[in-house]
This record gives structure tokens, sequence and C-alpha cells, in this order.
């Protein structure tokens, strides 16, 4: 959905989300959570519905208030859509989510059974193989959101549009192709100006 409504409004592919690989793991996480949660539920489309749409919608508002915490940056921002709280989660967002979760729990039962059929060594390898990669890319995105970070901090600026353009600037100039996938992923994002003494 990610990659699609960004296609859409660009007119080319872009890698969505802070890690390298092409996954997103709010969406990850999300579906996980849904699949936990209504995997004794009744398959009421209502019910699957709603509860999808309030877990990612809150999922989503906690994943940008804590990013914005940790790495001084909003990530996303919403305030220019009807319906939105705080910039951080929208109606029209969370819609979506809800009917993501639609597909999640109807689209499930089909891949437990093809992975039901896989052998239990296999299925093993499979998961620590992409666990590896996983955690490798978590380690390799947080070292340049971290210089991100650093870059925001230490521009010493009072306007917010002029901090975000330095950020740009040197990760545009810098040589690490990583870096400037995080910009084509997220073009938008706004650095966050702290008052001295606030936590």
């Amino acid at each position: 959905m990610e990659v699609l409504v960004t296609c859409i409004d660009s007119k080319k592919i872009v890698n969505r989300g802070f890690l390298i690989g092409p996954y997103c793991p709010i969406y990850g996480f999300g579906g996980v959570i849904i699949t936990i949660v209504l995997s004794n539920c009744t398959p009421n489309v209502i019910a699957v519905f709603s509860t999808s749409f309030v877990i990612c919608s809150i999922l989503e508002y906690v994943t940008s208030y804590v990013m914005e915490k940790v790495f001084k940056a909003r990530w996303w921002d919403y305030s220019h859509m009807k319906f939105n709280l705080n910039g951080r989660i929208s109606l029209g967002t969370s819609l979506f989510f809800g009917i993501g979760g639609l597909a999640i729990y109807f689209i499930n039962p089909l891949f437990f059974d093809i992975f039901s059929g896989l052998s239990k060594q296999l299925s093993l390898s499979v998961i620590i193989l992409f666990l590896i990669l996983f955690l490798i890319d978590n380690i390799l995105s947080f070292k340049i959101i971290l210089s991100f970070k650093n870059i925001a901090t230490s521009t010493c600026r009072d306007n917010t549009l002029e901090i975000t353009q330095k950020v740009k600037d040197v990760i545009i100039s810098s040589k690490s192709i990583l870096k400037k996938r995080l910009i084509n992923a997220f073009p938008n994002v706004k650095a966050i100006i702290m008052e001295r003494g606030k936590k």
C-alpha cells in the first residue's frame, strides 16, 4: 500500500520505510498483532475491520511519537489531511488499515496452509535466515538514522524548514547510497526543534 500510494504521487517506485530492505516493520508488527488478536474470533467483517482499524491506528500513533522522541524528526505528518490527530494518524489512513486487516484475516489461512506443507527444518532455516538479515538491516539503518539525528540536533537554527533543508543537503551530498535512499523514502521528513531544557 505504502509503495503503491507513493508510486502514484511521485510517478516512481520508492522503497518506503526506514529500513534498507523492502519492508516496513510497522506493517509487519501490525499484521502479527492482528493475527494474534483475531486468531480465535469468528469471521465477522465488522469486528475484524474495527479491530484492525483501532490496533493499527494506536500502533502508528505510538510509533510516530517514539520515533520523534528518539530521532528528533517527524517521519510522516498528516496535518494537511482532514480528521487527523496531532498529524500522527488520520481517518483516511486508518480506514486503509482496517481494509488491510480484513485482507490479512482472510488471506492468512492460505499462507498457513502453504507453510504447514514445509518441513520443520526448512521452515526453521528460512526463519533464521530472514531474522539474521532483518537484524543486520536494523543495525545498518539505525546507524544511518542516528547520523541523521546528529545532523538535525547539531544544527542551531530557529526555522524547521531550514533545518530540514540542511539535513537533506548533507545527506544528498553524501556518497552513501543508503542515506540517499532514506531521503527518497521520506522526502518530507521534518526535523523537530527541541527547546533547551525540554526533554
